[in-house]
């Protein structure tokens, strides 16, 4: 009785509210910043189960997991910010910390005028993909398709 009680709560990792029902490997991957590898990395790094619910976890083992995310001790090609444009650094950022350094980074490239921030403030594909039929925004679907009119 006591463990599906526990099951059913909902676990606050890392600022996230995660459903105690998922299991720990997928339930991680609902972090901003932690991807399947990461989730992987850190259930390998702290020694828990994979296959272990977030609800049946203890609050000695989420301080852990916290602990380990913080301090990322994995490959530096696992990591989501190599090379930091402002410290030169390795690190991974997470949750609201990802979300702003993303805006920051977007906001420099507008300001500096590059072809990226033109693309950004455009609402148009970074990366070179064709525009012809993708992309299309506040367009008409089938705008050369006329309506019979009702006689």
């Amino acid at each position: 009785m006591t463990q599906e009680k526990h099951e059913h709560r909902v676990v606050r990792i890392l600022s996230k509210d995660i459903d105690g029902k998922k299991k720990i490997y997928p339930g991680l991957t609902r972090i901003k910043g932690i991807s399947w590898r990461i989730s992987n990395a850190i259930c390998k790094g702290t020694g828990i189960n994979k296959k272990k619910t977030i609800g049946e976890l203890s609050p000695e083992e989420i301080a852990k997991i916290e602990s380990f995310a913080k301090e990322m001790k994995i490959p530096k090609y696992l990591l989501n910010r190599q090379n930091d444009f402002e410290t030169g650094k390795e690190k991974h950022l997470l949750s609201t910390d990802l979300e702003l350094k993303t805006e920051f980074d977007i906001k420099r490239l507008k300001k500096i005028k590059s072809y990226r921030g033109f693309r950004h403030s455009a609402n148009l594909p970074m990366r070179g993909q064709r525009t012809k039929s993708n992309f299309r925004k506040n367009r008409r679907k089938g705008a050369g398709i006329k309506k019979k009119v009702k006689a």
